[in-house]
């Protein structure tokens, strides 16, 4: 398998008055063109991993790494121009909640159509043209009248199939997903994933998703990295979660009820000190 990601050795500081924060520590992976869900806690550094490939690490955030490579491209050396060409148009990113993420005085059409028109630099009428078609690639019954609604005028849901199909336009190759259906009730977050899972297959992308839920990302991702403390603590096959060797994730997945099991106090997790420095 080619990489169309590779990190290596990726750092995240935070520098405070009082100290220095490591949100990411030494963090390593590669991945091709697959599904590959983060999981971890709030806090363990799954979103400033992602934020910090698309440089949207702002000081006094501090990036290090021995290498950044997107699809043979060393992005830590690639100049602020080079970076906006391939954010969004070669790497997207869903961020968690649609009403923080668009624009609240645009119409949804005009938001999509001018992610299409920045990168492919395209007449007015032809990014309309695109944007109707994309709207319903992500299922949007009647998108020729949604095309002129507003975020406010759209239910959480739709809000985020709007925020895939923004995302998606200009036909990235790597689509980051950050907790994309944590707001949405089980019957959306299925039929989101559905779509998600249709799009990515068909354009033959990469996807990193992030999340809380072992199983929700155990049933829709191929690979799982589990992230505590700035650390990956494991690197499994989705189907094989089950037979997790770190502590840590036999933990999670033991924190979680089950139907078939009597109702009883589900157990806490006990944290081992070692899995922060990474001695364990």
């Amino acid at each position: 398998m080619t990489a169309l990601l590779d990190v290596e050795n990726l750092h995240v500081t935070f520098r405070t008055r009082k100290e220095t924060v490591e949100a990411v520590r030494g963090v390593s992976f590669a991945m091709g063109r697959e599904k590959i869900g983060i999981v971890g806690e709030s806090g363990s550094g799954k979103s400033v991993t992602c934020r910090a490939l698309l440089g949207l690490v702002r000081p006094p955030g501090t990036v290090t790494a021995d290498h950044l490579l997107f699809d043979g491209v060393e992005l830590r050396q690639a100049d602020p121009r080079h970076m906006r060409a391939i954010r969004g148009r070669r790497i997207s990113m869903v961020m968690q909640d649609p009403k923080y993420s668009l624009n609240p005085v645009m119409t949804v059409g005009d938001q999509i159509a001018e992610a299409y028109r920045i990168h492919a630099r395209a007449s007015q009428a032809e990014a309309r043209r695109k944007t109707i078609e994309m709207l319903e690639a992500v299922r949007i019954r009647r998108p020729e009248q949604v095309y002129d609604t507003y975020p406010h005028e759209v239910s959480g849901g739709m809000g985020q199939r709007i925020m895939v199909a923004m995302m998606l336009i200009p036909g990235p190759d790597l689509l980051i997903a950050d907790e994309p259906t944590s707001a949405l009730d089980v019957t959306v977050q299925l039929q989101l994933l559905a779509i998600m899972d249709d799009l990515v297959q068909q354009r033959g992308m990469g996807l990193i998703f992030i999340s809380h839920d072992l199983n929700l990302v155990a049933s829709f991702c191929d690979r799982i990295i589990i992230m505590y403390a700035g650390r990956i603590m494991e690197t499994c096959n989705a189907a094989e979660l089950h037979n997790a060797q770190h502590p840590y994730t036999q933990g999670l997945m033991n924190c979680l009820p089950q139907i078939d099991t009597p109702p009883g106090k589900l157990p806490v997790l006990q944290r081992d000190p070692a899995w922060q420095d990474g001695s364990l």
